[in-house]
């Protein structure tokens, strides 16, 4: 994305667009950037984590050992796996963590529920992409806008859309500083981080499943299959992404 202002009047955030320009961060290990983030931008700073991923886990791991009252929030889209619930507690347990839970609004997804059916998603790349903003891109933004800067778990070699992602970006949308420490991990390097450090992930992923979003959009995938296969199966690689990390078009029709 962009180099545009923030909307925050933040003082880092002139810095961050100086990195941004310079890509100078692009040279930073993972623990740098992190503590460079939470430094500047804590107690404004939060994870966001899907408690579906190992990256999402790894970087609470990190942020905790830097900060121990470093932030993280959830969306709750209302569909989850009771695995998904189960992780999220057990993450509270052992870190003393204050998971922050995000949820829709109840309004908007009762009416297109009851306009489209309870598994529209399935109908249509446009109902898909509805359900997804409703559930996730709304409430997102709303959270966001309490925030000077978001970490996130991106990294480059997970699918099509996130080949370019920079390890600092302006998130357009939200106005607020971008954070993809992760982005240059490979899939064993994540792995190799949980194992040796014992880091809680999402029971799911030893059933087949490499990432777990809503429950009736995630399934397991066979060996040797594309990981985000497991993800909105029934789609092209090019439209996999919920809107979260992605530019949208009018109305979200490009998430």
């Amino acid at each position: 994305m962009s180099a545009s202002a923030p909307r925050s009047e933040n003082p880092h955030h002139a810095e961050a667009l100086e990195l941004i320009a310079s890509e100078a961060a692009e040279a930073w290990k993972t623990e740098e950037l992190l503590a460079w983030a939470i430094e500047r931008f804590h107690p404004r700073l939060a994870l966001s984590c899907s408690f579906g991923n190992p990256e999402g886990l790894v970087l609470l791991h990190l942020m905790h050992g830097i900060e121990p009252a470093s932030r993280v929030f959830v969306l709750d889209t209302g569909r989850l796996p009771q695995e998904t619930y189960d992780l999220i507690d057990r993450v509270r347990d052992r870190y003393d963590k204050d998971v922050e839970v995000v949820f829709p609004d109840a309004g908007a997804v009762q009416g297109m529920v009851r306009e489209h059916g309870m598994n529209l998603f399935y109908e249509s790349l446009e109902k898909r992409q509805l359900c997804c903003r409703l559930r996730k891109v709304e409430p997102n933004r709303r959270h966001l806008a309490g925030l000077d800067a978001l970490v996130t778990g991106l990294r480059r070699e997970q699918n099509v859309t996130r080949a370019d992602v920079a390890k600092l970006e302006i998130d357009e949308g939200a106005g607020v500083v971008k954070v993809n420490p992760l982005v240059d991990w490979s899939h064993d390097d994540v792995w190799s981080f949980v194992r040796s450090h014992n880091v809680p992930v999402n029971r799911l992923h030893q059933a087949g499943y490499p990432s777990v979003g809503c429950a009736p959009c995630s399934r397991a995938v066979r060996p040797g299959e594309d990981p985000r296969a497991g993800r909105w199966w029934w789609e092209n690689p090019e439209t996999k992404e919920c809107g979260l990390h992605v530019e949208e078009e009018s109305e979200g029709s490009g998430i």
